[in-house]
């Protein structure tokens, strides 16, 4: 009597994404043709789009005359993309993340400028930033077109080149979010030559990272160029952000780009970086947070005897030289509980078991699917201690 006299109906089927990453300077000086070739080649039905720009206020401080360069370029192509009478400017850091009323008004403009799913948002700043406007672009009109312009070392390497959106939501770091990629992404290196020390190094974290679960020769030559990369020499910088961006890039495209299963290796080092990032109020710069969590892991990972003493000193004197603090009060606070949490809400994050990668060598992983709190406990307290 349940049975039904239709049979089921099935149906699978595959989307394919492509996008590229483009390096180059002074992205908006009006003899610079890279951003303009793209409108054009993207015009294929000579019907002028229009373009909402999102821009991180912290480039304007560095960049006064930003605002005047981008509404003067975009005069020049107006043929090709059509620049919204405002752009909108928004704080930078965790803050535009955490603030509902940022994103309202965001997405409110998506409605009073009529941006549909043929016109262009582009965001323009620091990893942040493009996490909130790849969210606003994603769920608008069920998908707006997407082109980011990261403007720090950690979004040029990593999140910039990637497929995440996101905001933070119930005290949880990227809890709203969508997979969804960019239809380009624009290095400009010479946005670098703005940043502070913190967020200079900041970034270096992630290419630390993908070296140590992907390459080994990278991670050598991070190491011989330490010094290099700590004095801020920007050619330098320029080719660990390709590398690191190309090595994030070859993971999304050969890997599981929208996370379906509980396996996350580019999230090394990260479930604790993310607790700390909350402990902490974000005072801990994104990068900042993950050094102390790829320490934490290489600590635990030589515990369980998967990793060796002298791989393990490799790793924590790098992230030493480089300026990096390997350890935050704020993991031994409450008696460590605080931080147990931290892999509860990594669980919820990936659903499924926790899968957390660790380290069998430099460029050699194991994923295990449960920690030992006690040897995690321990290897709190020999960061605490490490000098």
């Amino acid at each position: 009597m349940f049975e039904s006299k239709f049979p089921s109906l099935s149906s699978e089927f595959e989307v394919k994404f492509r996008y590229t990453v483009q390096f180059t300077k002074r992205i908006f000086h009006p003899e610079n043709p890279t951003l303009s070739r793209f409108f054009i080649s993207e015009n294929k039905t000579g019907v002028t789009k229009k373009a909402l720009v999102v821009l991180d206020e912290g480039l304007i401080i560095h960049f006064p005359n930003l605002v005047s360069e981008i509404l003067n370029y975009f005069l020049e192509i107006s043929s090709e993309v059509q620049l919204t009478e405002d752009i909108m400017i928004v704080p930078g850091g965790e803050t535009c993340k955490n603030d509902p009323k940022i994103w309202e008004s965001l997405i409110s403009a998506v409605d009073r400028f009529g941006i549909d799913r043929h016109s262009y948002i582009i965001g323009i700043g620091g990893g942040a930033i493009l996490d909130l406007v790849g969210y606003v672009a994603s769920v608008s009109h069920r998908g707006i077109r997407l082109v980011r312009i990261p403007t720090t070392v950690l979004s040029q390497n990593d999140s910039g080149v990637g497929v995440k959106n996101s905001i933070n939501y119930q005290g949880k770091k990227n809890f709203l979010g969508t997979f969804s990629p960019p239809i380009a992404v624009f290095n400009d290196l010479s946005f670098l030559e703005s940043l502070d020390d913190r967020d200079w190094r900041s970034g270096m974290a992630e290419a630390i990272k993908v070296a140590l679960i992907k390459d080994p020769s990278f991670f050598d030559w991070i190491e011989s160029n330490a010094i290099r990369l700590k004095n801020r020499n920007l050619e330098t910088m320029s080719y660990l952000i390709h590398r690191c961006a190309e090595l994030h890039m070859n993971h999304i495209a050969n890997g599981d780009p929208f996370e379906f299963g509980s396996s996350r290796p580019l999230d090394f080092g990260h479930w604790s970086a993310h607790k700390l990032e909350y402990l902490t109020e974000f005072f801990l710069r994104h990068g900042e947070a993950v050094a102390i969590g790829m320490a934490l892991d290489s600590i635990y990972s030589f515990q369980m005897n998967l990793l060796s003493e002298e791989s393990r000193d490799r790793i924590l004197k790098l992230l030493k030289q480089l300026g990096f603090a390997t350890y935050h009060p704020k993991l031994s606070e409450k008696d460590k509980q605080n931080l147990f949490l931290g892999l509860k809400e990594f669980q919820e994050h990936l659903g499924g078991k926790l899968t957390i990668m660790l380290l069998c060598g430099i460029g050699v992983t194991k994923e295990v699917h449960e920690m030992d709190l006690t040897s995690l406990a321990s290897s709190v307290d020999f960061l605490e201690h490490f000098v």
